[in-house]
């Protein structure tokens, strides 16, 4: 295949690959979704529609991340924390914080205080944790998450209005490896395409930088983030500078937002505080001594005080006082105390101590000082209380900020960044560059003067920024050998929240054919450069392995091989896809050559001077040419000589690259596989598929019973009841009474298929009724629309006959045909009204609204077409011989004579222009004639040109953000 035939084919292949990206871009919505511990908040962009919080069928903004499970079915949001009041056991809440831990992890020992009605029991393979629900039913953390991830994205697709397959998720940026891992699993188990994991508080940064991009210059400023939300607490520091990047093959200057610091705390959070105010009141109520039994042993009474304690809480943070009362707390026995905020602030005096160390840390991790901080903005509900921002400002230098959403940004932040991940959808650019928390290290063993030392090398460090790309090179191995990943020393953390992250211990990976993968290259001649190790952490700041192979180089004096047609195609494609090394070449000027250089001779004003002046040079040149032959002969003879000297020297370094097969085992807790997996896959799916039959048997259900109790109280009014025969009345009572008792006596267990063919039913018997009610409602409408044309058109008829201006325009034949097609119409129209006039109601519709509205259309027809001709009518042009001779008399003629437009245009102000008539002579002879106001004409179509490009533009800006 020639290269231009080549070219030509890649091109076809890149037209249609764009193309179809085109098409498949189009109208594809994309969601986010913010899960915290206690509540998640849904947001979309889809087309037309930027970045919005989907609404829940409660039309509420943000869903707590609850699910309940009773008698076989689930339920989700505030629907499972009332299940929660009544069977505490049976429904699941702050599942976020499980995410990934065994059975010994602090945190879920935390878990089990705080909640201890619930069944948690370990899973030993997996060395996590599972909630038992019954003998046969157990759920792991992922398989609820999932399902509460699957319900937000039905919130997402109801609010855009199609199906929504990628997202992306918010995480508290103090997950670990294997909690990453397993809320990747559980969206995958949901049906949704994470596009990235995104902290939480780069989510945030990125939302606060967006609506302030005219703010960021070339200059970096800090700005620290503290968010107090339901667990936990997180102090960010960020940066913001606009930097110049070259990835695109030219230079782009586009805003960055850099994590510099970040300090956190798991357990300080608005949960922590609730738990407090909770047990403050069981242990009022039990002082009471209202019953013998006590509050604390009955998981009931503890719901219930739970779900007080935190609405009291919330009135606090803007109240000084309130009371707590519940109905029925225990034993039929009702509860009523003022709790004072000065109170709650004594119970948690010792959680406010612990409001500044977030921001301790994040300095301590950032190396910066609070001087060159510019502001500190505050983000979460838990902020929103006095006490914390009291504590905050004796600790900080500058004053908070509370300029953001603090509900609604990080979702808003994430459904940006999906926008931007997405095909299809054009956003501007915003970089985001995120820090690992947790470093990472690599550990090995080598053997030295006979003795075993162990070797450590830093793979990602504290704060690094990702997505990255690290390569570990081993180069003093000859055998199978293994090394293990860990994680570093944590020393900037408190000993609380190291014991929290788990298993320092990730994988051991074992490295395999070492040995004969360097026997092989030692025998082609290679010299070995070492073992290398390929590792990626992504987007989402999982940590994985890409290959590993073995590199050596030789060298290699053989002649360059002919271009290939494999180089041929990289060669076409690297040419239509010009980088920076092509982008660079056409933007430089390139100097020629020293050899290249040649002088430039000029044109003498006078020639005769210059002739005499080389006959007097060439004789002195003529004397040396034999010299400088001589002398140019011997250069020549050295330089050959030193070439081909510089090509025995030269010689060809080639990398050989042998992959090393890698075996990875990952220690601690782990993901759901195998078997298990399938297992969940089917267990959810079993609930969806119940859950979606569930709901469609209640929308028929529920349409039906709808349609029975509007059809008997329609046929009680005297509209309804006029227009349906004495048979037909009798016939629908009947079996609407038929079917409502069957509903309330043997069909109510029965499918949605049942219930959609009794509405069927009924929907047959009252079609013609519920047609001529409609009918009569809309007919005088259309009626009194039918009486306006004919006068309408009338007044025109009339026009044209006493106006003699007319004669040039229109043909008598269309005159004719005006006048009766009127005359028809006023005849239909009187037929019409004295048909209904002698007409029952309960009769069937001779003349249906449908009918009266066409033969309008048709009058209307008419009396465009003459319109229409009319104004773009205009008077022939007269011969030039003529015309200065009957200037005054044309000039006399056109003032006595009417406008013909505007003679029309009172009665046509109404009528479009868009008919034409069926005379085909008439119309052929019109459109050759120039139109009225021509230059008029020309800048209304300008307008409505321009008018249609700002439409498209506005389209073009819907589908960007």
């Amino acid at each position: 295949m020639k290269l231009s035939e080549l070219s030509m084919f890649i091109i076809w292949i890149l037209l249609i690959a764009i193309v179809t990206l085109i098409g498949h871009s189009n109208g594809v919505a994309v969601m986010s979704v913010d899960l915290g511990s206690e509540s998640m908040k849904v947001a979309i962009v889809s087309p037309g529609v930027p970045m919005e919080i989907a609404l829940n069928k409660e039309s509420k903004r943000k869903t707590p991340v609850t699910i309940a499970f009773r008698n076989g079915e689930r339920n989700f949001g505030e629907d499972a924390q009332v299940v929660g009041i009544r069977s505490p056991r049976n429904s699941f809440s702050y599942i976020l914080d499980l995410l990934g831990k065994s059975i010994d992890n602090p945190m879920v020992e935390l878990y089990k205080k705080r909640f201890p009605y619930y069944d948690i029991i370990s899973d030993d393979e997996r060395k996590t944790i599972a909630f038992r629900l019954d003998e046969n039913t157990t759920y792991a953390p992922e398989e609820l998450l999932a399902q509460i991830l699957h319900k937000g994205k039905e919130f997402a697709e109801n609010s855009a209005g199609q199906k929504i397959s990628e997202a992306v998720i918010t995480v508290p940026g103090f997950f670990n490896q294997i909690e990453r891992r397993a809320l990747a699993q559980a969206a995958d188990l949901a049906g949704i395409k994470v596009l990235q994991l995104i902290n939480d508080y780069t989510a945030v940064a990125l939302n606060y930088g967006i609506f302030r991009s005219k703010e960021i210059n070339d200059t970096a400023h800090y700005v620290m983030f503290y968010d107090m939300g339901a667990s936990s607490t997180t102090a960010t520091i960020v940066s913001y500078q606009n930097v110049k990047t070259k990835e695109k093959g030219f230079v782009e200057t586009n805003p960055h937002v850099t994590i510099l610091g970040v300090g956190y705390d798991r357990t300080l959070g608005g949960l922590e505080m609730q738990i407090r105010l909770q047990h403050h009141l069981a242990k009022a109520f039990d002082a009471l001594n209202k019953t013998t039994n006590s509050v604390f042993s009955n998981p009931r009474a503890m719901a219930k005080l739970f779900k007080e304690a935190g609405r009291v809480k919330n009135v606090l943070s803007a109240n000084t006082d309130h009371f707590a009362q519940i109905e029925g707390l225990i034993d039929e026995h009702d509860f009523r105390l003022q709790v004072t905020r000065e109170k709650l602030e004594e119970l948690c005096a010792d959680i406010f101590d612990r409001v500044a160390n977030p921001v301790k840390i994040a300095l301590k991790t950032s190396g910066l000082t609070m001087d060159i901080i510019s502001q500190v903005v505050l983000v979460g509900a838990g902020t929103r209380m006095p006490k914390v921002q009291e504590h905050l400002s004796q600790y900080l230098t500058v004053d908070l900020s509370k300029n953001i959403n603090t509900d609604e940004a990080a979702a808003l932040g994430a459904v940006y960044k999906a926008a931007d991940l997405s095909k299809g959808f054009k956003v501007k650019k915003f970089v985001t560059k995120d820090a690992v928390l947790f470093p990472i290290h690599i550990v090995f063993n080598r053997t030295v003067d006979n003795r075993v030392k162990q070797i450590k090398k830093s793979l990602f460090g504290k704060m690094n920024p990702y997505p990255q790309k690290k390569i570990i090179t081993f180069n003093k191995y000859t055998e199978n050998f293994q090394f293990h990943i860990n994680y570093a020393e944590l020393d900037y953390l408190p000993a609380n929240e190291i014991a929290a992250i788990g298993n320092f211990n990730l994988s051991t990976l074992t490295l395999s054919g070492v040995t004969e993968a360097l026997d092989k290259h030692a025998k082609e001649g290679a010299e070995s450069k070492g073992i290398k190790a390929h590792f990626a952490m992504d987007e989402s700041g999982i940590l994985n392995l890409v290959n590993v192979e073995l590199v050596s180089e030789k060298s290699s004096s053989a002649p360059e091989e002919e271009e290939g047609t494999f180089s041929i195609l990289g060669s076409t494609i690297s040419k239509l896809f010009a980088g920076s090394e092509d982008k660079e070449k056409e933007g430089k000027i390139e100097e020629p050559s020293k050899e290249d250089l040649k002088p430039v001779h000029e044109e003498p004003e006078y020639p005769e001077v210059q002739k005499e002046a080389e006959d007097k040079t060439k004789k002195k040149n003529e004397s040396t040419v034999t010299e400088e032959k001589i002398v140019n002969k011997t250069e020549k003879v050295e330089k050959e000589k030193e070439k081909e000297k510089e090509k025995e020297k030269k010689a060809t370094i080639v990398t050989i690259k042998e992959p090393i097969k890698a075996d990875e085992i990952r220690l601690g807790s782990q993901i759901l596989s195998g078997s298990k997996l399938a297992e969940s896959r089917e267990k959810l799916h079993r609930l969806n598929v119940y859950d979606f039959e569930k709901t469609k048997r209640e929308t028929a259900l529920n349409n039906l019973e709808t349609f029975i109790i509007d059809a008997q109280q329609k046929l009680e009014s005297e509209e309804y009841a006029a227009a349906a025969t004495a048979q037909e009345s009798e016939g629908i009572l009947k079996a609407c009474s038929e079917i409502s008792e069957w509903l309330y006596e043997d069909g109510f267990s029965a499918t949605a298929e049942v219930y959609e063919e009794k509405l069927s039913e009924l929907q047959k018997l009252t079609n013609d009724m519920y047609e001529r009610v409609y009918e009569h409602k809309e007919r005088p409408e259309v009626l009194k629309g039918m009486v306006t044309i004919l006068s309408a058109s009338q007044t025109v008829l009339n026009n044209i006959r006493n106006s003699s201006a007319f004669s040039e325009i229109f043909t008598q034949i269309e005159i004719d045909t005006l006048e009766k097609v009127i005359n028809e119409t006023q005849e239909y129209h009187d037929t019409v009204v004295k048909s209904f006039a002698e007409t029952p109601l309960h009769e069937p519709v001779k003349y249906k609204v449908g009918d009266i509205a066409n033969k309008m259309a048709l009058l209307d027809r008419e009396v465009k077409y003459l319109i229409n001709k009319a104004k773009i009518w205009r008077p022939k042009q007269e011969s030039a011989t003529n015309h200065t001779e009957s200037t005054n008399e044309n000039t006399t003629d056109t003032k006595e004579r009417p406008e013909p437009e505007s003679v029309l245009k009172s009665t046509t102000d109404s009528q479009s222009e868009d008919l034409q008539h069926d005379n085909t002579s008439d119309n052929a002879e019109v459109q050759n004639e120039k139109p009225l106001d021509a230059e008029e004409s020309t800048e209304s179509s300008k307008d409505t040109e321009s008018d249609a490009i700002h439409e498209s533009t506005q389209e073009e800006i819907h589908q960007e953000l």
